[in-house]
């Protein structure tokens, strides 16, 4: 894998995973348009994980702190753990029917159309719980179990997991700052449970042995995390500010340009066979 291949994967993972725009979805494009298979890459797609593991980390350092010190007085933790519930059920019951999905295009453009939605729904509950002064600032079980069950919708291939999390805080009247901050820290466990998933993948099929270019994985890794650190800070600080429609209207562009590109068989489907990424973008890097 090239050194300039290495570090657009780790933009994209780590810009796409805390923008509302989906991480899996964008990747699953890139296979798709450049007849790629990242498939091939496990032990780079699990370093990913970790590159953005660590930019949560660094972003939220003080409040992972406070949970260790005060596990018990500290409610975050039992929330982070209802919040993680649906999710996780949702993998052990359909873990292949998800593996399945990830391999039809045309539901990768449906995905990104359901996102676009979610995020103006996201848009305008938030307007009218303003203008009611129903929101709260504090995060409760109700708002976790409502998050939870939209990250659960959002391992589907192209729905955004932080769109669909922050649209269940939003929904279940969290004002946006602060269903922002617990989706992002839900993307923890998450993050984490994807770690576990990807490398139980690449022990089975004995790619952890295989380290490929050392160099090119690290700054891969590296852009990964310090894209997710900007991309954290960005949505913290203009969540309040700016309207969720714009990222509304970039997804729904993406979702019939999917469709379309899809129905004139320019996509290939991501578990067909490939040459591998290098050589599949090596005309573009």
């Amino acid at each position: 894998m090239s050194i300039q291949l290495a570090a657009v994967l780790g933009l994209v993972q780590g810009l796409a995973e805390f923008l509302p725009v989906s991480s899996s979805g964008h990747l699953n494009l890139i296979q798709a348009l450049f007849h790629v298979n990242l498939e091939h890459q496990l032990l780079f797609n699990i370093l990913l994980h970790m590159g953005t593991l660590i930019a949560v980390l660094a972003v939220f350092w003080k409040d992972w702190l406070q949970m260790i010190l005060h596990p018990i007085r500290n409610r975050t933790l039992l929330l982070l753990f209802v919040a993680s519930l649906p999710a996780l059920a949702a993998k052990l019951a359909f873990s292949d029917q998800l593996d399945y999905l990830e391999t039809h295009n045309l539901l990768l453009g449906v995905s990104f159309l359901l996102t676009g939605l979610l995020l103006m729904l996201t848009q305008a509950i938030s307007r009218r719980n303003q203008r009611a002064r129903s929101e709260t600032g504090e995060v409760k079980i109700r708002h976790a179990l409502a998050m939870g069950c939209m990250q659960a919708v959002g391992m589907l291939p192209g729905v955004s997991r932080s769109g669909s999390t922050i649209f269940g805080g939003v929904a279940s009247r969290l004002d946006r700052e602060t269903a922002a901050k617990f989706s992002f820290m839900m993307s923890m466990p998450a993050i984490l449970a994807s770690f576990g998933s990807e490398g139980y993948k690449a022990y089975k099929a004995g790619a952890l042995a295989q380290t490929g270019d050392l160099t090119a994985i690290l700054i891969g890794v590296a852009v990964a995390c310090v894209s997710g650190y900007l991309a954290i800070r960005f949505m913290m600080r203009v969540i309040t500010r700016i309207s969720l429609n714009w990222f509304a209207l970039y997804v729904i562009l993406l979702g019939i340009a999917v469709i379309l590109l899809q129905g004139a068989g320019i996509l290939t489907e991501p578990a067909a066979e490939t040459t591998g990424v290098a050589a599949g973008l090596s005309a573009l890097f």
